[in-house]
């Protein structure tokens, strides 16, 4: 038995020398400079080879972590990752950024970037929004921390389209509601339309829904005081005129109450 043993032992070691004999030897690990390094992955940036230009920037990081060419590295793998669509990985390379390097003067477009990555994400009024949320709350953000920015500048029109958005959003499921004779729900989502998103296009279809609803419910003051307020406020609008027709055919004319909500906000 011990024979045996040792035959195999010899046989083990002679198969482990002979794996050992025909491995190709690995390269030795030659460490660059990292300019050089940063260089080779903007190429492959500018050359539209997105994901290996982010594993290239990754690899500035790696090789030489406390050198300002890292720092730089950081936000172009992220701009890289956003290029390549890969959003999820951008957003997470930007808040390590910001993370690590709150004072960097390249903060503000690390913001602008996040932001952007959500806002490209931005689906129909019909599907889920929160990377509309996730937008307005990241430009938000930017706004407030670098008003004085290019950045915070196109920020705010972004802002705006995203309430719209949003507002349209609360739109489609008030109208969904409203459809369904589900009145009070209705209402609700354009109350939320009119006290949330008042600078938004949808205001006007807003106050048209509700003298709608009011109306539907036997509450001709409150449809009246809707209509009093979408006519002053927006008296050319189309849903003004079918407002007013609605109410003028039930012999009701567009009233205004004094210390409602609606007079408060407009």
């Amino acid at each position: 038995m011990a024979q045996m043993r040792a035959h195999a032992l010899i046989a083990l070691l002679a198969g482990l020398l002979a794996l050992a004999g025909c491995s190709t030897p690995e390269k030795p690990y030659v460490e660059q400079p990292p300019e050089t390094l940063y260089n080779n992955a903007f190429d492959l940036l500018q050359q539209g080879r997105y994901q290996q230009a982010a594993d290239a920037f990754d690899q500035v990081e790696q090789q030489h972590p406390y050198s300002e060419w890292a720092t730089r590295a950081q936000l172009m793998a992220a701009y890289a990752d956003y290029l390549r669509n890969a959003y999820d990985d951008a957003v997470i390379a930007l808040d390590r950024f910001i993370e690590l390097h709150p004072g960097n003067k390249d903060v503000a477009y690390a913001y602008y970037l996040k932001g952007l990555c959500y806002y490209e994400q931005i689906t129909d009024v019909g599907r889920d929004q929160r990377n509309t949320e996730l937008a307005l709350q990241t430009f938000t953000e930017l706004i407030n921390r670098f008003p004085d920015t290019d950045y915070a500048r196109d920020a705010r029109l972004k802002v705006d389209l995203t309430r719209d958005h949003l507002a349209g959003k609360e739109m489609e499921i008030g109208r969904f509601y409203q459809r369904r004779g589900q009145y009070i729900a209705a209402i609700n989502r354009f109350r939320r339309v009119i006290e949330n998103y008042q600078t938004t296009t949808h205001v006007p279809e807003a106050l048209h829904r509700l003298t709608e609803c009011y109306l539907a419910l036997g509450i001709p003051d409150e449809a009246q005081e809707a209509a009093a307020v979408l006519g002053h406020n927006f008296p050319g609008s189309e849903w003004y005129v079918d407002s007013y027709e609605l109410l003028t055919g039930r012999n009701l004319q567009p009233k205004e109450k004094e210390g409602s909500w609606l007079s408060q906000l407009f």
